[in-house]
C-alpha cells in the first residue's frame, strides 16, 4: 500500500461550550431489577461553538459518537439541558423508562428543542427578554413511597443577560414562553449560572458578587449570599460562573477569583472558602452522593475535593491535574451501570473523561476531537480528495502517484508541488453540510444539509500551464425540502442514495445526456426503499429516546452497484438488490407503509417483496429475499462495507458461492463477514471468532472509523491505529508473526479482553501501583567512547527507523520533520509486494525453543505511527491491462494483490487553532 501522508487538508476543530448527561446518576438496583435498568438509554450531549451537537453513548467506557447534528451559520451552542421524565410501571410489570428531551441555548433570546430521531431542530421559543446565559430544568417532586408521580409538570428556568429570570413551559411535548419571574432593578446585573436546590427553589449566580435564592412559585427572594470585592487590583465585582447543590442542600459556587465556596443551604451563609485555582473557575460537578466536588478553570486545572474526615461540613482539595491544554469550560458527571466519570471540555476541542469514583486509581482518557464519521471522500479514478466542514467544500488533486515520489532519486523534491487545491465550494443556506459524496470518476458531487440536497457536475480541464475545475449545478427533478443526514453515490455513477429524517432510505437514478457542451446530469424523482419490520416492544418505543436508535449511520453500495446496504444504531442491517425487467417475477403491485403500525415497529416496511425503487428503464430496487436472515448485531456498527473484489459475476477468495462479501465492524470490535444473498455468515467469519482477532485490535480503546480494501485485505483504521486483516486467511495463533517478532513471545488468544472492564469506572485503565511516583527512565547506548546512559525519548528519536519500521508513505505536509522513510520501504512495502515480513514471503517466529522461519504471507499487521487520523481514502483506480503490462515491462514487482494508493489525512492536536490562554506564574509554552 502506497500512502500519501497528508496534513494539508484542513478540519477546524470547534471549542466545547457545554456538556450534559441524560441522567446524572442511576440508582443501585437489585439483581432482579438490573435487567430493567439495562434498557435505560444514557447519552452524553456535547455542544460546540460552531453550533454542532454531538450525541455520545458511554457504552461502559467505549464512548461511541453516535450522531452529530450540524449547526448553522453564526450559530453556537452555549448551554445544554436534558429533561428526563419519571419511569412508569405497566400493567404487565414492564417499565417504561422516562422519555428524554434535549434543549439548548446559544447566547440568544431563543431556546431550541432537538429531535434526535430526525437529527434536526424540533421547536424554538423566545420571549421579550435579553440573551439567555444559563438554563435549568425544574426537578421532579419528592418521591412518595418510592414512586414519582408521572403526571408532575416541569418547567425550564432561564437567566438572562439583563438580569431577568424567565419561565418556559414544556408540558404536553411543547415548548413555549410562559412568563418573566424576576426583573432585577439594575440592568447591569447578569444572571450567569443557576441550579435547583429543591423543586421550587432555584439558586442563581450573578455578575455582581451575589448568589440569590428564589422561589419560582411567586418570585420571592429567599436569600442573598454576597462574595464581596475581588482582590486588590482586580475587578470590583466577582462573577459567579458556576453553582451546584449537594444532596444535603448545601450550595457550592465557583467564581472569577478562583475560589470554591461552600454555603449552608439552610441559612444561606458561607461555611468555607477554598483557594484552589489561580484564575476563574468556570465549571463545577458533584457526585450523586455528595462526597466529591470537581472544579475546572481558566488555569487548565481540574481539581478534586473531598470531605475532611472527622470534621462535618469541611472540605479539602485532594489534588489537581491539567488534562486540557486550554480553559476547562464545561463539565458533567454520571454514575451508574458500573460507571463513575466526569466529562469536561473547552477550547482545545477534545472531551476528557476523568474517573470520579476511581480518582487517583485510574487514568483519565482524552476522546478524539475528530468526528467518528469522517468528513472525507475521494474520486480514485480522478485522484481527487474531497473534504468539507461547515458550509465549505474543498477539492484537492494529488498529481503524481506515491510510488513515483517514493522511488524518485531526487530527495530534494518539493512534495508540496504534488498537491493542488482545485476548488472551494460554498454551499448557500443557513444550515451546515451534513454529508457529501463524489463519484469515482470525479464528475458528480452530491451535498446534503439539514434542509436541502444539492448536486454539482465537476469537469477538470487542463493545458500546458494550469488546471481548472469547472463546477456546474445539476438539476434534481423533485428537490427535497427536508434535507438528508447521509448521501452516497454508486460506483457506476448511476444511482444516488440518501437518508431522510434519520431513517428513511431514498434512492434516485442519475441520467446522463450528451450534448454539444458535454455530458449533462439529471437526478430523477427519488423512490423510498422500505426497511424490514422489526418487532420492537412498545415499552421501549414509548420511553427513553424513542426510535432514536433506528437512525441509519452506515450506507454502502456493492462494487457492481446492484446491491445497497444500510445499518442503524440498533444493529439492524437492511439490504436491497437491483432487478431488471426480466428479473422481476409476478409480485404485488402495491406498496405497504407500516409507519409505527400497531406500536410493534418504528420502521416503515412491507412484509412482501413489493416493488420499491421504480425507474424509467424498468429497473426495480427490491428487498433482498434473504435480508431477514441477517441477525441483529450485538452493538452499533461503525463500519459497513462491501469488499471491492466481491461480485457474483467475479468469484474471489472472499466470496462464497458467488455471493457478495459484506463486512460489518461493531463498537465492541466484532469483525463479521456476511454473504447477504444467502443471509448468512461467511465461512471465514465462522472460523475466525472474536477471540481469534489480534489482541492489539481487541484491546484498542479507540473505535474503528473506516476500511479501505485491497483485494482480500481489509485496511481498518481508527483515530490512532491502522490494522490490516487478510480475510483470505485464517487468523490462527501461529499467524501472529508480526507481534511475536516484536514482543518475542507467542500470542495467546484465549483471553477475551486484556483490560478488566468490570472494575473500571468508564475512563482510562487502572493505574499500576506507584504509578504516580516520580520515575527517571534511561537506556544504555553504545557510543564511540563506550556505553552511556541516554534519555529514552532522545534514544527513540534517534532510532526511529529501527523501531517504527513500518512506513512506505510519502509525506505531503507542511512539516517534514517527523518523516519515517526507509530505503527498502519497511514492513508495509514488503507486505504490499506480497513478500511477507522478511521480504521473501516468510516471517520469523520467536519461541521458547528458538527461532524458526515460517513461509507464509502476513495475515494481519498494525501500526500506531499515524495519529490522529481524520480519514483514509483511496486515490488510485484499478490499473488497466495496458498499464499493468507497462509496469511489468519496467521491472515492477508482480503481485497477486491489486495496487492500492491512499491519502491518509492527519490532524494533529497542535494544529488546532486556539485563542490565547491564561499563563500562570512560572508557566510557559514548550
Amino acid at each position: 500500500m502506497d500512502i500519501h501522508r497528508c496534513r494539508f487538508v484542513p478540519y477546524p476543530a470547534s471549542a466545547i461550550n457545554a456538556v450534559a448527561f441524560t441522567h446524572a446518576s442511576l440508582p443501585s438496583l437489585s439483581a432482579a431489577k438490573k435487567s430493567a435498568q439495562k434498557n435505560v438509554q444514557v447519552r452524553l450531549a456535547i455542544g460546540r461553538a460552531n453550533g454542532d451537537i454531538e450525541i455520545w453513548n458511554p457504552l461502559n467506557g467505549v464512548w461511541h459518537q453516535e450522531l452529530v447534528i450540524p449547526g448553522g451559520r453564526a450559530r453556537s451552542v452555549d448551554g445544554l439541558v436534558w429533561v428526563t421524565d419519571p419511569d412508569e410501571e405497566m400493567a404487565d410489570g414492564k417499565t417504561i423508562h422516562g422519555k428524554s428531551r434535549l434543549f439548548s441555548i446559544g447566547y440568544t433570546t431563543t431556546i431550541t428543542e432537538w429531535d434526535l430521531e430526525k437529527a434536526r431542530a424540533k421547536a424554538h421559543a423566545s420571549g421579550q427578554h435579553g440573551d439567555i446565559w444559563c438554563l435549568g430544568v425544574q426537578p421532579l417532586p419528592a418521591a412518595d413511597n418510592g414512586r414519582v408521580n408521572p403526571g408532575a409538570t416541569r418547567k425550564l428556568v432561564a437567566g438572562t443577560v439583563d438580569g431577568n429570570l424567565v419561565l418556559y413551559s414544556i408540558e404536553d411535548g411543547e415548548l413555549r414562553f410562559e412568563k418573566t419571574l424576576i426583573r432585577t432593578p439594575s440592568k447591569k446585573t447578569k444572571m450567569v449560572s443557576l441550579t435547583f436546590q429543591s423543586r421550587n427553589v432555584v439558586i442563581v449566580g450573578c455578575s455582581d458578587s451575589t448568589i440569590c435564592a428564589y422561589d419560582i412559585r411567586n418570585g420571592t427572594l429567599l436569600g442573598k449570599m454576597t462574595l464581596g470585592s475581588d482582590f486588590s487590583g482586580g475587578s470590583k465585582n466577582i462573577i459567579v460562573w458556576s453553582v451546584k447543590c449537594l444532596p444535603n442542600s448545601d450550595i457550592v459556587s465557583g467564581d472569577s477569583t478562583g475560589q470554591v465556596c461552600i454555603w449552608d443551604g439552610k441559612t444561606y451563609t458561607q461555611a468555607q472558602r477554598i483557594q484552589s485555582h489561580t484564575q476563574d473557575i468556570l465549571c463545577l460537578a458533584v457526585s450523586a452522593d455528595g462526597s466529591k466536588i470537581v472544579s475546572g478553570g481558566m488555569d487548565r486545572r481540574t481539581s478534586l475535593y473531598e470531605p475532611v474526615a472527622g470534621q462535618a461540613g469541611r472540605w479539602s482539595k485532594v489534588f489537581h491535574r491539567r488534562y486540557h491544554s486550554h480553559d476547562v469550560k464545561a463539565m458533567a458527571s454520571f454514575e451508574g451501570k458500573g460507571m463513575s466519570v466526569v466529562v469536561s471540555g473547552g477550547p482545545d476541542a477534545s472531551p476528557v473523561v476523568f474517573p470520579l469514583r476511581g480518582a487517583g486509581k485510574e487514568f483519565h482518557r482524552t476522546l478524539p476531537h475528530l468526528p467518528q464519521n469522517t468528513n472525507l471522500q475521494s474520486a480514485p479514478k480522478a485522484r481527487f480528495v474531497v473534504s468539507w466542514w461547515g458550509g465549505e467544500i474543498r477539492i484537492w488533486h494529488l498529481l503524481s502517484p506515491a510510488r513515483e515520489l517514493f522511488d524518485d532519486a531526487d530527495d530534494s523534491a518539493d512534495l508540496r508541488k504534488n498537491r493542488k487545491l482545485l476548488a472551494k465550494i460554498m454551499v448557500k443556506g443557513e444550515s451546515n453540510i451534513t454529508s457529501a459524496a463524489v463519484s469515482e470518476d470525479g464528475t458528480l458531487l452530491v451535498v446534503s444539509t439539514a434542509s436541502d440536497i444539492k448536486a454539482f457536475k465537476l469537469e477538470l480541464t487542463s493545458d500546458s500551464f494550469t488546471q481548472q475545475l469547472k463546477v456546474k449545478k445539476v438539476d434534481i427533478v423533485a428537490p427535497t425540502t427536508s434535507g438528508a443526514t447521509k448521501v452516497e453515490i454508486s460506483p457506476d455513477n448511476l444511482w444516488v442514495s440518501w437518508i431522510e429524517e434519520g431513517s428513511k432510505v431514498m434512492i434516485a437514478r442519475v441520467a446522463a445526456t450528451a450534448s454539444e457542451t458535454g455530458i449533462a446530469y439529471t437526478i430523477s424523482n427519488p423512490s423510498k426503499l422500505h426497511r424490514l419490520r422489526r418487532q420492537i416492544s412498545k415499552h421501549i418505543l414509548l420511553g427513553g429516546l424513542g426510535s432514536y436508535d433506528r437512525n441509519i449511520t452506515q450506507v454502502t453500495f456493492s462494487p457492481d452497484s446492484k446491491m445497497i446496504g444500510v445499518a442503524d444504531l440498533a444493529g439492524y442491517i437492511d439490504t436491497w438488490v437491483l432487478r431488471g425487467p426480466k428479473d422481476l417475477t409476478n409480485g404485488t403491485s402495491g406498496e405497504v407503509d407500516d409507519d409505527l403500525s400497531g406500536g410493534s415497529s418504528n420502521d416503515d416496511s412491507s412484509d412482501d417483496e413489493s416493488e420499491q425503487g421504480r425507474t424509467e428503464g424498468g429497473e426495480r430496487w427490491v428487498r433482498n429475499p434473504k435480508a431477514a436472515l441477517i441477525p441483529r448485531l450485538a452493538s452499533a456498527p461503525v463500519v459497513l462495507s462491501f469488499a471491492k473484489c466481491s461480485a457474483p459475476a467475479t468469484p474471489s477468495p472472499l466470496a462464497d458461492n458467488g455471493d457478495y462479501t459484506l463486512l460489518a465492524i461493531t463498537t465492541l470490535k466484532q469483525v463479521l463477514v456476511f454473504n447477504p444473498l444467502q443471509g448468512a455468515l461467511s465461512d471465514w467469519s465462522r472460523r475466525n471468532t472474536y477471540a481469534k482477532l489480534p489482541e492489539q485490535l481487541r484491546v484498542t480503546r479507540d473505535l474503528v472509523k473506516g476500511v479501505v480494501w485491497q483485494g482480500p485485505r481489509a485496511w481498518i483504521y481508527g483515530v490512532s491505529f491502522l490494522f490490516m486483516l487478510d480475510l483470505s486467511q485464517d487468523l490462527s495463533s501461529e499467524a501472529d508473526s508480526l507481534t511475536e517478532l516484536k514482543n518475542g513471545h507467542k500470542q495467546q488468544h484465549g483471553i477475551k479482553r486484556k483490560r478488566d472492564l468490570k472494575h473500571e469506572s468508564g475512563a482510562g485503565g487502572k493505574m499500576d501501583k506507584h504509578a504516580l511516583a516520580p520515575q527517571q527512565i534511561k537506556t544504555a547506548i553504545q557510543g564511540p567512547e563506550g556505553a552511556e546512559w541516554v534519555d529514552v525519548e532522545i534514544a527513540d528519536a534517534d532510532d526511529t527507523k529501527s523501531i517504527a519500521g513500518a512506513s512506505s508513505g510519502v509525506e505531503d505536509d507542511d512539516d517534514d520533520d517527523d518523516d519515517d522513510h526507509e530505503t527498502d520501504g519497511g514492513e508495509l512495502q514488503r507486505m504490499r509486494d506480497g513478500t511477507g515480513v522478511n521480504g521473501d514471503g516468510s516471517a520469523l517466529i520467536r519461541g521458547e525453543k528458538g527461532d524458526k522461519l515460517l513461509k507464509q504471507k502476513a495475515r494481519w499487521w498494525h501500526t500506531y505511527q499515524y495519529r490522529p487520523i481524520l480519514g483514509i481514502v483511496p486515490v488510485q483506480g484499478e490499473l488497466e491491462e495496458e498499464e499493468e503490462a507497462a509496469v511489468a515491462a519496467a521491472g515492477g514487482l508482480k503481485s497477486s494483490l491489486p495496487p492500492l494508493e491512499v491519502a491518509l489525512i492527519e490532524r494533529p492536536t497542535w494544529e488546532v487553532d486556539l485563542n490565547p490562554r491564561y499563563f500562570g506564574k512560572g508557566e510557559w509554552e514548550r
